[in-house]
């Protein structure tokens, strides 16, 4: 075997567990935490880090153009639903009054809230 596919596979390997690594954080953030802001968060930045790890791990161990442009899909899926599938719970949580406010630094959606009205 090629030293330089032993190397991708290793590399690879090494992505795949870090990126496994990072979306255990994220659950464990998400069984943690208290509230639905920090929830939200926990949901969607570690988890979409370690989705793009474990994708890119992947890539490197199947090396074939049609698994990099359906791994490339997937990826691209990823980082356009996560985060807006979140900021919708978030806004959701928001306006059915399970949030609480005292603890918001700054509160804009307030304002536009109070507008529409």
């Amino acid at each position: 075997m090629n030293p330089w596919h032993q190397a991708a596979d290793m590399a690879g390997a090494v992505l795949v567990l870090i990126g496994a690594a990072i979306c255990l954080l994220g659950v464990v953030g998400m069984l943690r935490l208290p509230d639905v802001l920090s929830r939200s968060h926990a949901a969607t930045k570690p988890q979409t880090l370690g989705m793009l790890l474990v994708l890119a791990g992947v890539a490197l161990r199947l090396r074939s153009g049609m698994d990099l442009a359906t791994l490339g899909l997937i990826g691209f899926f990823q980082l356009m639903t996560s985060p807006v599938a979140a900021h919708l719970v978030a806004r959701s949580a928001y306006r059915t009054g399970q949030i609480d406010h005292g603890e918001l630094l700054f509160d804009d959606l307030d304002a536009q809230l109070t507008e529409e009205e």
